[in-house]
């Protein structure tokens, strides 16, 4: 059989259109067509489920912690800052980080499980299978080298001023395990959200159009069309973070292109979950800068921007920096020389139980 080849990746062409049924149909109607259920559903019972379990997850933590008054109050207080134009940087606590993140990620991996059970695929093709998992640990290592690389720029040009060490002894052991944890949650729900069930369910959904623009390159296209979309609503969600600026909202963008971008060579989220995890711990402990205009309670050190906010990244952080962006195209060539490149999971279903009958029976006939 044919192959198509692209970026590492090699991928086999699309079987012939199916129906829900596992058959073939020239028209399969509004809820079922080439690759099962439509996309558009799809992704609109994602996100319902994914809002759903998540609210209950929380109000259920909340009235089982007695903080619901607690929770309203600061939502009300966040409400009126944002009103008046305040612009405050936010501490970030741990605890919370773990809680409120690792609450959403229950509500997506609910959402992804019911999706797939539903669109019968394996949960390994929204990206998270054991066949990678080793990726976690070299995506770590290149996110801390990452940020420390961007850090040091930063410092040695005079941009980022370290004032000094805030924690000592054991207090450093604990935050460090404990913010690590965090931001373990917190690639996990921020890349199996943006890049997992929503961006492989975008592919399939725009792949018809692709086809018809080049059918030998149409899953490039597709899978291309679906990150940018995915990574412009990334850089929306990030909208909210107290201290955000609009050149922290282009670096988060690009981070969800160099993301993708490690998705499409290795085929799996683990690398880029690593990284997200890394390079988050080693802002918010490590280095103790902002993230996203959040500063975290138990970081290492206490620093301060110095000189105009494009170059040193102002309240954002060293996200915000104008350095980010060769820093990044530092990372997507890391991520073509040092992975080991992987295959694009198949955007048909698994073939109905019946039809894994019949072929049985054929086989054996």
């Amino acid at each position: 059989m044919a192959s198509i080849s692209g970026q590492g990746n090699t991928i086999d062409p699309p079987d012939p259109p199916m129906s829900h049924s596992g058959g073939t149909s020239p028209d399969d109607g509004i809820l079922f067509g080439r690759f099962g259920l439509r996309a558009g559903w799809g992704i609109a019972i994602f996100l319902v489920l994914f809002f759903v379990f998540s609210a209950v997850a929380r109000i259920s933590a909340l009235a089982a912690t007695g903080r619901v008054r607690q929770t309203i109050a600061q939502h009300k207080a966040h409400s009126a800052e944002q009103k008046t134009g305040a612009h405050t940087s936010q501490t970030i606590m741990v605890d919370d980080t773990i809680i409120s993140e690792g609450l959403d990620l229950l509500g997506v991996a609910l959402a992804a499980a019911i999706l797939s059970f539903l669109e019968r695929r394996r949960i390994a093709a929204y990206g998270i299978g054991s066949a990678r998992l080793l990726d976690l640990l070299t995506g770590a290592f290149w996110g801390l080298a990452s940020l420390s690389l961007l850090v040091g720029i930063l410092r040695a040009a005079h941009f980022l001023v370290f004032d000094s060490r805030i924690l000592s002894g054991d207090d450093i052991t604990t935050y460090g395990f404990l913010w690590l944890l965090a931001f373990l949650v917190v690639g996990l729900l921020e890349e199996y959200l943006a890049r997992g069930y929503l961006q492989y369910t975008l592919t399939r959904g725009v792949f018809g159009v692709a086809e018809r623009i080049s059918p030998r390159h149409a899953r490039a296209i597709s899978f291309w069309t679906a990150a940018v979309i995915m990574s412009i609503a990334f850089g929306i969600g990030h909208l909210g973070n107290p201290g955000e600026t609009f050149a922290g909202i282009v670096a988060v963008f690009l981070v969800g292109i160099t993301f993708s971008y490690a998705l499409w060579r290795t085929g799996s989220l683990w690398w880029a979950i690593g990284f997200h995890m890394a390079w988050d711990w080693a802002q918010s402990f490590l280095y103790g800068v902002p993230d996203s205009g959040g500063l975290s309670a138990g970081r290492l050190f206490q620093t301060h921007p110095a000189g105009k906010p494009f170059l040193s990244g102002g309240p954002d952080g060293p996200e915000g920096s104008i350095f980010v962006i060769p820093t990044l195209l530092l990372v997507m060539l890391i991520i073509r020389f040092t992975t080991r490149a992987g295959v694009q999971p198949p955007l048909e279903p698994l073939p109905a139980p019946h039809d894994l009958q019949q072929e049985a029976h054929s086989l054996i006939a």
